[in-house]
C-alpha cells in the first residue's frame, strides 16, 4: 500500500493548462516553504525565489520561451535561483536548488494545484534576469507557472525493469 508521500509523487503530473482562478498567497507559501525545506549540502539552501504575478512581467517572460502560452495561462510564476553566493560547489548546489524545485511541484499537488518545471527559458536566462532585475549573483534554473489544474493528463512510465542497471 502507497503512503501519502508515494501516492503524491504517482499522483503528480505536469500541468499546462489553468483555470485563472488566483492563487491565495498562504498556498504559494507554503509552495515556496517546501522548496525552502529540500536537502542541501552543508545546509547552504542556495535558492532564491522571484514570485511573479504582474501580467506584464509574466507576459515578458512567456516571450523568451517557446513555451510561452504555459506561462500567459498562468496567474502566478514563481522563477527558481541558483544563488551562487551561498554556494560551495556548483554541481552539487544545483542538484539541491533540483530538490527544491521538485519539493514545490509535490507541494503544489498535495495543495490541489497545478505546475510545471520550465527549463527552457535557461535558453534566454540573461534577457530573464534582466526582465527580473536580478543581480549577477543569481542563475536562473527554472520558471514554475503555478495554477488551479485545467487539465488532468495521464502519463506513463517506464517499467522499473528498464532502469535498473545492474542489481548486485
Amino acid at each position: 500500500m502507497d503512503n501519502n508521500i508515494i501516492a503524491a509523487i504517482k499522483k503528480r503530473r505536469s500541468i499546462r493548462r489553468y483555470t485563472g482562478q488566483d492563487i491565495p498567497d498562504n498556498t504559494i507559501e507554503q509552495v515556496l516553504e517546501a522548496g525552502r525545506w529540500a536537502p542541501s549540502g552543508l545546509n547552504n539552501q542556495p535558492w532564491r525565489f522571484i514570485i511573479i504575478k504582474d501580467t506584464a512581467t509574466i507576459h515578458g517572460l512567456a516571450e523568451l520561451t517557446s513555451y510561452g502560452s504555459i506561462i500567459e495561462g498562468c496567474r502566478t510564476c514563481i522563477a527558481v535561483f541558483y544563488h551562487a553566493p551561498s554556494g560551495y560547489n556548483r554541481d552539487r548546489d544545483l542538484m539541491a536548488v533540483g530538490a527544491c524545485i521538485q519539493n514545490m511541484l509535490l507541494a503544489a499537488e498535495s495543495l490541489g494545484l497545478g505546475a510545471v518545471w520550465l527549463g527552457e527559458i535557461l535558453n534566454r536566462a540573461d534577457e530573464a534576469c534582466a526582465l527580473l532585475g536580478t543581480d549577477p549573483g543569481y542563475e536562473l534554473c527554472a520558471v514554475i507557472p503555478l495554477g488551479f489544474p485545467g487539465e488532468s493528463p495521464e502519463k506513463d512510465r517506464k517499467p522499473l525493469s528498464s532502469l535498473v542497471i545492474k542489481n548486485f
